[in-house]
């Protein structure tokens, strides 16, 4: 099979998405564990450190792979946007709440203020770890397209016993990343109860992952998925191990690698399709009915080309110079970017 340039930029969406729950889902995780792990202030101060130089930086691949799907799938981008409103809505207004109060929570004393803002944190990263599970979990499912490749359904559509157990996969595997990278970022009872954390949410997620991988192979999965979910399996294990004998920097690596072959999974079981309808195999949108012309996507791809490196490497540059663990003494203001800690 020749591959077309619309498969391209699919693989490079999904390359994109990938990027974007590798480092979002630890934001998300911090989130929580702020209400699960820290004790007093001082501790959600440090935790919000862990994350205070490169929160911000991480919601780039969402905007660049929301940004990537309307110009080189206007139609997948329409349908998905309107059938998926209320919750997509839901998230970025939880966004911005989320990202005001990381960035606000240092600019004043008062203790009624920091409460508010981690309130918000909490909050809002409790609400957006679970609805991406329950987007994409509904993209794989398939949901009401009508011939005009318009949503034709409600929100009560989306709620199915699939797209919920998407839900808690995306919640307990966030948790259970942040905890990882909370342990691998603080030091002294933080990190033990971030690693306490960790192991608890293990169970968990490995239970709800692999019963939804396994719901997906049999519906929509082939030899590539199969190949993917025990490579899931195996990272997801490791990684909980790893965890419980301190080899903190590698288990953190593993739960990243399982973020990123479960998101494979999804791209892999939905492919040629982006967006299947739940009426007829015949209104599905493909990446070859809903891409952009032939000559839009060269063009694409010629910024991509210079682009997608570029934020690559100032990200990497970011992680490597903020690569230390966070030293409780020396981090007061926990969200200021220009601090190194």
């Amino acid at each position: 099979m020749q591959l077309q340039l619309h498969d391209v930029w699919f693989v490079l969406i999904a390359v994109l998405w990938t990027g974007y729950f590798f480092l979002e889902g630890f934001d998300f995780g911090i989130g929580i564990l702020t209400r699960v792990v820290a004790r007093n202030d001082e501790e959600r101060g440090v935790l919000l450190a862990t994350i205070g130089p490169v929160w911000d930086g991480n919601e780039v691949w969402l905007l660049t792979a929301v940004g990537a799907t309307f110009a080189a799938f206007p139609d997948w981008y329409a349908t998905m946007c309107s059938g998926f409103y209320l919750p997509m809505l839901a998230v970025v207004v939880c966004l911005i709440v989320r990202g005001v109060a990381l960035e606000y929570r240092a600019k004043r004393e008062d203790a009624a203020w920091k409460r508010t803002c981690d309130r918000c944190v909490f909050w809002s990263s409790l609400v957006c770890a679970p609805l991406w599970g329950f987007v994409f979990a509904n993209m794989v499912h398939g949901v009401p397209i009508g011939p005009d490749r318009a949503f034709t359904g409600s929100l009560l559509d989306l709620v199915n016993p699939y797209s919920l157990l998407g839900s808690a996969v995306t919640l307990c595997l966030f948790t259970f990343h942040g905890a990882l990278y909370a342990a691998l970022k603080t030091s002294g009872e933080l990190r033990k109860r971030s690693r306490e954390t960790a192991r608890r949410a293990s169970g968990f997620t490995v239970v709800f992952v692999l019963a939804f991988l396994m719901w997906t192979q049999k519906n929509s999965g082939g030899t590539s998925t199969q190949v993917l979910l025990a490579v899931v399996a195996a990272t997801l294990i490791l990684a909980a191990e790893l965890n419980d004998t301190g080899r903190d920097g590698w288990a953190f690596a593993l739960s990243g690698l399982t973020v990123a072959a479960i998101t494979a999974t999804l791209f892999l079981a939905l492919f040629p399709a982006v967006m299947p309808s739940s009426l007829s195999p015949t209104l599905d949108l493909t990446v070859a009915n809903s891409s952009a012309s032939p000559h839009t996507l060269r063009i694409l791809t010629w910024v991509a080309a210079f682009m997608v490196p570029v934020v690559i490497g100032y990200q990497s540059w970011t992680y490597w110079i903020f690569r230390k663990r966070v030293d409780p003494r020396r981090a007061p203001a926990p969200v200021r970017h220009h601090e190194t800690y």
